[in-house]
């Protein structure tokens, strides 16, 4: 390939990467819909594991964490247009505020685009072109991590003796659960062929 034909290449693949169809905007709000319901789903489960895990109950909600941060690898993963992850959780946070009465209120959509942010920045820096196993594990890091100092100044941890247990047990649930379980949820789909008329699908057919 000559290099203007390179050129040319990468000037039309960047305009597609750039370029959000209806299908696509469609498919977000359909996700942040459905992950909207299961966040909530999610804090009930975090109520009940407080209860059952007695004196230590206050770790619940970071072991937990990472299912906070599943739809924005799974949106970027189908959709595969910057801002996809962050937009997807600021709507998910958005139905669990406004239409399920969460009880954190409205900072959550704040602690949501910063998850959005901390998940979507490993997939960012790929070009939107590496989705393997490593991607989607430091997507759930950098998710749980980056919000982890917000939620700690919000919630008065610092100081606290625990401070770096709560962060490890974060940290932790952001791999396995935000960003492994993510990359099992995204496969899964893909062999259905439920979403081959989306980015992932022409990927897979491309390759």
């Amino acid at each position: 390939m000559t290099s203007t034909s390179a050129q040319r290449s990468s000037r039309s693949r960047l305009a597609r990467l750039k370029s959000w169809q209806l299908k696509d905007l469609v498919l977000m709000v359909v996700l942040g819909v459905v992950f909207g319901f299961a966040y909530w789903v999610l804090v009930q489960a975090w109520n009940g594991l407080g209860i059952a895990m007695g004196p230590a109950g206050d770790l619940s909600q970071h072991v937990l964490f990472g299912g906070w941060l599943l739809v924005a690898p799974i949106a970027i993963a189908i959709i595969r247009r910057p801002l996809a992850g962050v937009i997807a959780e600021i709507l998910a946070s958005v139905v669990e505020v406004v239409f399920l009465g969460s009880p954190v209120g409205p900072v959550l959509v704040i602690s949501a685009a910063i998850q959005g942010i901390g998940s979507e920045l490993p997939f960012a820096l790929t070009g939107y072109r590496r989705f393997g196993w490593g991607v989607f594990a430091a997507s759930g890091l950098l998710g749980a991590g980056l919000v982890f100092f917000f939620s700690a100044f919000r919630e008065g941890w610092y100081g606290q003796d625990i401070l770096e247990l709560r962060l490890a047990v974060q940290l932790l649930s952001g791999i396995v659960l935000g960003g492994l379980l993510a990359k099992v949820i995204v496969d899964a789909l893909a062999r259905t062929g439920v979403v081959d008329n989306f980015a992932i699908g022409r990927a897979v057919d491309r390759a």
